[in-house]
């Protein structure tokens, strides 16, 4: 790959490295934030998912005004969006201010996101190069998740948690500033449709009104009519979204487009993924700080080293896997270490929390696991659709990964709540876990098995 061709690799892969940042950063910084703010761990999670929610929500949209607008106007919005956003959530003096400017970063990081992995996918466009391409990209994104608990608990214990929302300021002016010059001018696409801004608003108010639902659940014998009627509102939204998407003239997104096997199981197993990857990294943090003792720097300079060896997977072993395996049996490897990991953790409770499992396990997951799966359903999610259309399948892949994320958060707080745990981390929770990767696993090998039947199928039909 050329000097500039590289450059404009490194520029999209900052972009999502900032946003994969911001969902890890917070999670060592919640006990200092509650304890300014003076409130329960229940208010301070809407911190973590209303982010996700706004991403997932309107990563749609973003995807199909980078097809339609243009992919790097589309990423310098969403960057400076995203960069004034942090400003001032790190500028916030109370909770509601604070939550308003999280929720606008998700909406910032709906439009890098998808925006960036266009570039890069239409940057580099022979085969084996662009996976390469892909996989150093992704690996950003989990580089960026993994690092993220070990800079916010390095942060919530040295200076305030202002600045876990401060660094991203001179990180992204420089990005945006390098991004106006160097990424490639945008080319017209004359397929692209105009966005259906309706549906999306309706989409992301119905998936608010769930989560709350879904979050407030355990509370329903004292406030049975809001919750009942979040759960309702949610559906109906729901409902008009699907309808729409059915109906009018240019909708958000063309059914049509899950004609694709692919497509269908690469979404599946990121919502699963969301719900793994993000679930792990909230219990992490609280196992090694609630029930080993450990402090927020700690815990946060133990979990450096698996970033790292994301970094070293990425480089030195996923060019050679991804050479070897295509993405679906990628996907299985993937799944297998985060299935591994799970199992780890799980055992650790049981066996009085020793510090070895738990980190070989956290390994397994954030080091290992989740950047073969991340390349991997990146890969699978793209690899039949048109290449104007890689906006809008990067964008559904994307979104299905941070609705996995809140919806799989919320579900696993109403577990704990119904079913409390001697522990902060219970062998339920964990058990979720598993078997979110036991699903993923499934969802693949049922993909791999149908499509060698399909491929027999016109072997024997042809002959």
């Amino acid at each position: 790959m050329d000097t500039r061709r590289n450059l404009i690799l490194i520029l999209a892969s900052v972009g999502t490295f900032v946003e994969a940042l911001d969902i890890a950063i917070i999670n060592l910084t919640i006990p200092s934030i509650q304890e300014q703010f003076n409130i329960g761990a229940e208010t301070v999670q809407w911190l973590q998912t209303l982010y996700v929610l706004f991403f997932g929500g309107f990563l749609i949209i973003g995807g199909k005004l980078s097809d339609q607008i243009g992919r790097k106007k589309i990423f310098l919005l969403g960057a400076v969006i995203f960069m004034l956003t942090s400003l001032g959530a790190g500028l916030s003096e109370n909770f509601e201010v604070l939550a308003v400017f999280r929720a606008l970063q998700g909406l910032g990081a709906a439009f890098v996101m998808p925006a960036a992995l266009s570039i890069v996918t239409n940057t580099f466009r022979e085969e084996q190069e662009r996976n390469r391409a892909i996989g150093i990209f992704s690996s950003f994104a989990a580089i960026g998740s993994g690092s993220g608990l070990s800079v916010g608990g390095i942060i919530s214990t040295y200076l305030s948690w202002h600045w876990v929302f401060l660094i991203n300021v001179p990180i992204l002016l420089i990005t945006i500033i390098l991004s106006y010059y160097y990424l490639p001018a945008d080319e017209k696409n004359e397929k692209a449709q105009k966005t259906d801004v309706v549906s999306g608003i309706l989409m992301v108010l119905g998936l608010l009104s769930l989560t709350y639902g879904t979050h407030e659940l355990v509370h329903i014998k004292e406030q049975p009519f809001p919750i009942i009627g979040s759960l309702i509102i949610a559906v109906l939204l729901l409902i008009m979204v699907f309808y729409r998407l059915k109906s009018v003239a240019e909708p958000l997104f063309d059914l049509k487009l899950f004609k694709h096997g692919s497509l269908v199981v690469s979404n599946a197993a990121f919502f699963t993924l969301g719900a793994f990857f993000i679930g792990f990294l909230f219990l992490i943090s609280l196992m090694l700080q609630k029930d080993m003792g450990y402090s927020a720097a700690s815990a946060g300079l133990m979990l450096v080293p698996f970033s790292i060896i994301s970094a070293l997977t990425a480089k030195f072993i996923l060019p050679h896997v991804s050479k070897r395996l295509n993405s679906s049996r990628m996907g299985i490897l993937g799944w297998f270490f985060m299935l591994m990991g799970g199992l780890l953790l799980l055992i650790s409770v049981y066996t009085g929390h020793p510090l070895v499992i738990v980190l070989l396990g956290a390994a397994c997951i954030s080091g290992i696991g989740m950047t073969f799966c991340f390349t991997a359903l990146s890969v699978l999610g793209i690899q039949d659709v048109e290449s104007s259309d890689y906006g809008l399948a990067s964008s559904l892949s994307s979104t299905s990964y941070f609705l996995g994320a809140g919806i799989g958060l919320s579900f696993m707080t109403l577990m704990s709540q119904i079913f409390p745990s001697e522990f902060a981390v219970g062998s339920l929770n964990l058990i979720i876990l598993i078997g979110y990767a036991v699903l993923a696993l499934g969802m693949l090998f049922y993909f791999i098995l149908r499509s060698l039947k399909m491929r027999q199928t016109e072997m024997a039909v042809s002959s």
